[in-house]
């Protein structure tokens, strides 16, 4: 089992940054893609970023490329979404996740999701 702890949520205006940080515990041996999702409301759940094992390879919704990163630390067990030029549009519940490798975008490919951490961003 794995368990993820997402903390780094909170209200900021247009424009402004935040950094989201997973917290990864448990069964770590293995090769564990995370990603990064999210949760407007009304809306269904959203593909944001995902990286690699290894932290190499990294792919992005088109809506957030230039302006998020998504990153890990291996040695801290932490995973981490850079998030800049921050929209209204982003406010979402944002929720880590991990599988097996290889990455993907697809949700239902994930094992393993944290409890979320809301963004707000007001105009």
């Amino acid at each position: 089992q794995v368990q993820l702890v997402e903390s780094g949520g909170g209200l900021v205006q247009a424009g402004g940054s935040l950094r989201l940080s997973c917290a990864v515990s448990g069964r770590t041996d293995g090769n564990y893609a995370m990603g990064w999702f999210r949760q407007a409301p009304g809306k269904g759940r959203e593909f944001v970023a995902t990286v690699s094992g290894s932290g190499i390879s990294t792919y992005y919704t088109d809506s957030v490329k230039g302006r998020f990163t998504i990153s890990r630390d291996n040695a801290k067990n932490t995973v981490y979404l850079q998030m800049n030029s921050l929209k209204p549009e982003d406010t979402a519940v944002y929720y880590c996740a991990a599988r097996r490798s290889p990455a993907t975008s697809a949700s239902l490919a994930y094992d393993y999701w944290g409890q979320g951490t809301q963004v707000t961003v007001s105009s």
